[in-house]
């Protein structure tokens, strides 16, 4: 337990005066090397949380969130009907999938084109987005949803006509040709990823079939789930029920651009530690001072009966109140700039005429900030601990002071 007195003596040694001017500098230097470490930590880790997560939910808005492809068999659909699978997804889809050449006067593209149901069309998260022009429910026969993007790129509009060219053959008298397919714009969908948008495109799954000589039976079956970001865990359960079939997520589609993400945040976390490290060790700089500038007080208290244990209670009291009050200033200061850390980039962009978040870059048009309980008390766990660390040492040296050296020296 800390006694009134160590916390009056405390106090007073936290209290500056003008003969301890250079002390009060550095104490100065160490609370705000502190505060702002551990607020950088705070928005750099907030960002990348964003970042990912807006990722994260852009992919699943376009992607299956669970894919289970047959090997040879037709997907059984009595495992489609288990209670499990129930209660983990939102929408079982059948779809299946081709690469063709799409062409507009003389132009042309590669692209992928997705087959689905009419009826199952309307139930993609990228269909239900605000940014959709048309009908969700008009994917029949010979309609085809371009994204918004690619109509620019095309320069055509709902209601206008397209060529899509399929690299399965039809017999000729002058061999075989790959055939082609007029189809009608329908609908436009926006994705927010220009890869995505300048490379899929969506027919009729039976279309999709016929065109392309694909085999019914070999459909793939994509589950979206209720809680997609839970993925690891659901996937295996999935894995269990499909045992037969090659069953992916969008994770694995994924896989090299989340584990870059994750080092990054790792890596960025230890680098972004240094500041804080380096700030603490200022806190054994200025007590280090404090202690050679207490030498006579702490040779008083000694001599007066205050015990060894007290002595080394104030100065590490010192250095924790200094590294505490600094941690809290840099949670406030970090969560202040987190929440709004767009407003202050538009802010800086403006003033300076720069693009500090450029959208072709990044993909997404605003800067993200997640604020995660969680990393903020690893943060400020990690500072404290820090500074405890380090306001060891100069306590133990005050309390090794021989008081009647200290005294005559005085």
């Amino acid at each position: 337990m800390i006694s009134t007195v160590e916390k009056e003596i405390t106090f007073r040694f936290l209290k500056a005066r003008k003969k301890d001017g250079f002390l009060n500098i550095i104490s100065i230097f160490s609370f705000i090397g502190i505060g702002l470490g551990v607020a950088v930590l705070i928005i750099v880790m907030s960002v990348m949380n964003g970042f990912r997560t807006e990722l994260i939910n852009k992919i699943v808005g376009f992607n299956p969130h669970v894919t289970v492809k047959p090997y040879n068999q037709e997907i059984d659909v009595a495992k489609t009907k288990t209670n499990k699978l129930k209660f983990i997804s939102k929408n079982l889809i059948s779809s299946n999938s081709g690469e063709g050449i799409i062409i507009k006067d003389d132009y042309s593209k590669g692209v992928i084109i997705r087959g689905y149901k009419a009826k199952d069309f309307p139930k993609l998260e990228i269909i239900n987005d605000k940014s959709f022009i048309g009908k969700p429910n008009d994917l029949t026969k010979n309609n085809i949803s371009i994204s918004k993007e690619l109509s620019f790129i095309l320069g055509v509009e709902i209601g206008d006509d397209i060529t899509i060219m399929s690299p399965s053959g039809v017999q000729t008298i002058i061999g075989s040709l790959p055939k082609q397919k007029t189809f009608k714009v329908t609908s436009l969908f926006e994705s927010g990823l220009i890869d995505f948008d300048n490379n899929v495109i969506f027919i009729n799954l039976e279309t999709l079939e016929e065109f392309f000589d694909l085999n019914p039976k070999k459909r793939n079956l994509e589950i979206y789930l209720k809680d997609p970001k839970d993925i690891e865990n659901q996937k295996k359960i999935i894995q269990k029920i499909f045992s037969d079939e090659f069953v992916y997520s969008w994770a694995d589609m994924n896989s090299s651009l989340f584990s870059a993400l994750k080092v990054e945040r790792n890596v960025m976390f230890i680098i972004l530690s240094l500041i804080i490290i380096v700030a603490a060790f200022n806190i054994i700089s200025g007590l280090t001072i404090l202690v050679k500038n207490k030498t006579r007080e702490i040779a008083i208290l000694k001599s007066i009966g205050v015990l060894n244990k007290s002595i080394v209670k104030i100065f590490f009291l010192v250095g924790i109140t200094i590294g505490t009050s600094a941690t809290i200033f840099g949670v406030i200061l970090g969560i202040t700039f987190s929440i709004y850390v767009e407003n202050i980039r538009q802010i800086l962009s403006t003033i300076f005429n720069i693009s500090l978040f450029p959208e072709e870059i990044y993909f997404l048009s605003t800067m993200p900030s997640e604020i995660n309980a969680t990393s903020i008390f690893i943060i400020s766990l990690c500072s404290i601990f820090i500074t405890v660390v380090v306001s060891i040492f100069p306590a133990l040296k005050a309390a090794k002071l021989d008081p009647i050296k200290s005294l005559k020296y005085e």
